[in-house]
């Protein structure tokens, strides 16, 4: 398996996010709070290239998210109280996908969101201004211990598979995160499809060029499925890689013990 190299190596899957599958239709949310969008600015940016500091952590890392999820339409700034004194930035794109985060908490013209840089579950507030909101009604759910995939669409289960995951010496992160992008090598390659996640490797700095993002993606031997041996990254049979590419972006996903 892989963890997401760069953007050097791969292509999205889709070619404008309107049309995209895995972009949820949206309508913009209620406006308040400070002008959300920034130009240039010195800030980081809230990607999974980044490591973050100065922002809260998500304290409830294995709740279950409303499915609510927002999009930048402009680069906005990332504060670690709303109105607070802007910490860095979440530009509307990454990984040639547009951005879609899920919201953790909302008070009166602010929403705080899971970020997809590092730290894992870094959260930051980000005005309602200049967002367009959504619904996702989907979640994806991984067992580690039973080395098992689930897919749900509310109450209803699409589908359960049993998956590869981290090794012990490269365990897949647990906690709650989310469908980040979706990707298409340019080569052929182990996998059709990768599906970065908002979460990277705790035992990896960095893996094959890459920040160490872990992903759903596929395997073609089949037999890995059902063992401990990744670098972190879920490999899951070609169902359940063509179900998971279907979901909206920003769809929180739970990675369980």
């Amino acid at each position: 398996m892989s963890l997401v190299a760069s953007t050097a190596t791969t292509a999205t899957a889709a070619t404008a996010a309107a049309a995209s599958p895995a972009a949820p239709s949206a309508a913009p949310a209620a406006a308040g709070g400070a002008g959300a969008s920034v130009t240039a600015t010195a800030l980081p940016q809230a990607t999974t290239f980044t490591q973050l500091s100065g922002l809260p952590q998500d304290t409830d890392t294995f709740g279950k998210l409303s499915g609510v999820v927002v999009h930048p339409v402009r680069t906005v700034a990332v504060h670690a109280q709303p109105g607070g004194k802007p910490a860095a930035t979440l530009p509307a794109k990454q990984l040639g996908s547009l951005t879609w985060v899920p919201v953790v908490e909302a008070r009166k013209g602010w929403y705080r969101v899971l970020l997809p840089s590092k730290p894992n579950h870094v959260t930051g507030w980000i005005s309602a201004k200049g967002l367009k909101k959504a619904r996702s009604r989907y979640r994806a759910i991984v067992k580690l211990g039973t080395r098992q995939l689930t897919v749900m669409k509310a109450s209803k289960k699409l589908g359960t598979w049993t998956v590869a995951v981290g090794g012990p010496q490269t365990p897949t992160p647990v906690g709650r995160t989310f469908l980040l992008a979706l990707m298409s090598p340019k080569k052929k390659t182990y996998s059709p499809l990768i599906l970065p996640l908002g979460a990277h490797s705790q035992t990896l700095d960095t893996f094959g060029g890459g920040p160490g993002t872990v992903a759903f993606h596929g395997w073609p031997d089949r037999k890995v499925f059902g063992q401990a041996v990744t670098h972190g990254c879920v490999r899951v049979p070609a169902r359940a890689l063509k179900v998971l590419a279907g979901l909206p972006l920003g769809t929180p996903v739970l990675i369980a013990p």
